[in-house]
C-alpha cells in the first residue's frame, strides 16, 4: 500500500468520492453535508492524497490550510471493499505527520453525529482528537461533531 499526492478528478478517484457523497446524502440532511466535490478538492489550499494497492484506490484524505497554524482534515474515505484493512489509520497518520511538518499547532475536522460515523470518530479519538466547538466557517449543527487535536 502506498500513499501519494493525487488528483481528485481521476476516474477511479471520482468513483470513490461519489460513493462518499452518496453515503453522506443517505445519512445526513443536505444542509449538514460538508464533503467537498472533486473540483473543490483540487484547489491550491488543499492537499489531496490517495492510498493505493496494486494501483487500486483504497482511500482518500485531504488537508486544508485554515491558517498558518491550523489545518482541517477533509474527505477521509475508505472504499467499502477495503474497510478494516488499516487504510483510514494509515491515511490519518499521514495527514497528522504532514500537519506537524507544516508547523500547524492544531488540526481539526468535522464528521457526522450519526451511528454511521462512529468508527471514524473512534479512529480520530485514538489519535488524540477531542470534541470541540465549530471552527472556521462551521456553525453548531446537531448532525455534526467537531474534533481537534493540539500538535506538539
Amino acid at each position: 500500500m502506498r500513499i501519494q499526492v493525487d488528483d481528485p478528478r481521476r476516474a477511479d478517484v471520482l468513483a470513490l468520492l461519489e460513493e462518499h457523497l452518496a453515503d453522506m446524502r443517505a445519512t445526513s440532511p443536505p444542509e449538514s453535508i460538508h464533503a467537498l466535490d472533486p473540483d473543490a478538492l483540487a484547489v491550491p489550499a488543499i492537499s489531496f492524497w490517495t492510498l493505493r494497492d496494486d494501483g487500486a484506490v483504497l482511500g482518500t484524505a485531504a488537508l486544508k490550510e485554515l491558517s498558518p497554524t491550523h489545518g482541517e482534515i477533509k474527505s477521509m474515505r475508505t472504499a467499502s471493499g477495503a474497510r478494516r484493512r488499516g487504510v483510514a489509520a494509515r491515511l490519518l497518520d499521514h495527514v497528522l505527520a504532514e500537519a506537524v511538518a507544516r508547523g500547524y499547532e492544531r488540526l481539526s475536522l468535522e464528521t457526522g453525529s450519526q451511528d454511521f460515523f462512529a468508527p471514524a470518530r473512534a479512529l480520530y479519538a485514538s489519535r488524540g482528537f477531542a470534541p470541540c466547538g465549530p471552527f472556521g466557517e462551521y456553525v453548531l449543527d446537531p448532525n455534526s461533531v467537531f474534533m481537534t487535536v493540539e500538535l506538539g
